[in-house]
């Protein structure tokens, strides 16, 4: 993993989107592993964030993408009111083909070389069961099994806070929360886009969903035969008619310059992290109208869970502080109209005041 670019290092060491504390490149030849670790901020602690694995088609789509998830993971903490600054991980390889013990194994040596600034958990391609295997090389892992003394899978809060956050964007936009009879479009229906489906449904909300796996799409029309629907992929999703709220749930980037200007959704609330593209998207939504729930804030109940985890997990206090996600959400929203900036840049605001004011990590 030798040939990472100037644009890489642009964006680590000179750009807005950079600051970085620290970027490991990890290989273990005999395991196949290649991993990074990036640690955006231990401001206000050890940095908090999931591994991902993911067959990248580059070392430096994987690198980039560790920065600017570790940078989503320093804001999501703050606003969650945390005590943990932001790293995140990736794997690179199809965790279908190449994810072994071994691998997973050498992996926790990894991160347990770095003495604890960093705490690693669940996330894309990794599951509860890995999470398991790392520990076993690794104390500073989260979100391990129950019988393991973790707190299981972090997707059940996760899908909590998106829907506390669909609730906030409906009082702020409609003066109720009910999601009675509105229309949502979910973008990705795997580890907590099921989960949200449960939500929505248990509300009465009317519901679309598409996802790349066929077998996904087919749980969920099995399981809710009236009330959920669903369409090919994701650009009939964005156009589909009176759909009031869009629910990216998959993988980030899904609001750019070509699906802002067609999207239907008075509202946008989902699991995916860094929903937009590029900085100025959450301009674009504004001009249209279209309200944005930033996507750190409100999928932060799985970082929560698995951050309880490392004091004695407990379900109840967890999902007490993940409830808070709507009054933090709604309170977002009422600042960004006061201020006449949109909500994103609201939350930046205060997650940067946050960090500003604590003392890093030593």
């Amino acid at each position: 993993m030798t040939d990472v670019s100037d644009g890489v290092l642009h964006t680590l060491f000179r750009s807005d989107q950079g600051g970085h504390e620290q970027v490991v490149l990890c290989q273990d030849r005999a395991s196949g592993l290649k991993a990074v670790i990036a640690i955006h901020s231990t401001a206000l602690g050890p940095a908090l964030g999931g591994t991902r694995f993911y067959p990248y088609a580059s070392e430096e789509e994987a690198v980039a993408d560790a920065l600017n998830l570790a940078r989503g993971m320093s804001y999501k903490n703050a606003m969650a009111g945390l005590d943990h600054g932001g790293g995140k991980a990736v794997i690179i390889g199809d965790p279908e083909r190449i994810k072994t013990e071994e691998l997973l194994l050498a992996y926790g040596r990894f991160v347990a070389s770095l003495g604890g600034r960093y705490v690693t958990a669940c996330d894309v391609g990794t599951y509860v069961a890995d999470m398991d295997v790392v520990a076993r090389e690794c104390r500073w892992t989260t979100g391990r099994s129950p019988e393991n003394g973790g707190a299981g899978d972090s997707s059940v809060l996760t899908s909590y806070g998106v829907y506390q956050g669909m609730r906030a964007a409906a009082q702020h936009l409609w003066g109720d929360p009910s999601l009675r009879d509105r229309k949502v479009g979910i973008a990705g229906v795997g580890k907590v886009g099921h989960h949200l489906v449960e939500h929505l449904r248990a509300e009465g909300a009317e519901i679309v969903i598409t996802d790349v796996r066929e077998d996904a799409v087919r749980r969920i029309l099995d399981r809710h035969p009236e009330g959920v629907s669903a369409v090919a992929d994701t650009e009939t999703l964005i156009r589909t008619e009176g759909m009031d709220i869009y629910a990216p749930c998959a993988l980030g980037g899904a609001l750019d310059d070509d699906t802002v200007p067609v999207l239907t959704a008075r509202v946008v609330c989902g699991a995916a992290n860094n929903q937009l593209a590029h900085p100025g998207v959450e301009k674009d939504l504004a001009d249209r109208g279209i309200l944005y729930a930033p996507d750190y804030v409100v999928n932060a109940g799985g970082v929560i869970q698995v951050a309880d985890e490392l004091h004695g997990f407990d379900f109840d206090r967890c999902k007490a502080k993940a409830s808070k996600i709507f009054d933090t959400t709604l309170a977002i929203f009422a600042r960004a109209k006061e201020d006449g900036i949109p909500p994103a840049a609201t939350a930046d605001r205060i997650a940067e005041q946050r960090m500003a004011e604590a003392r890093p990590l030593r």
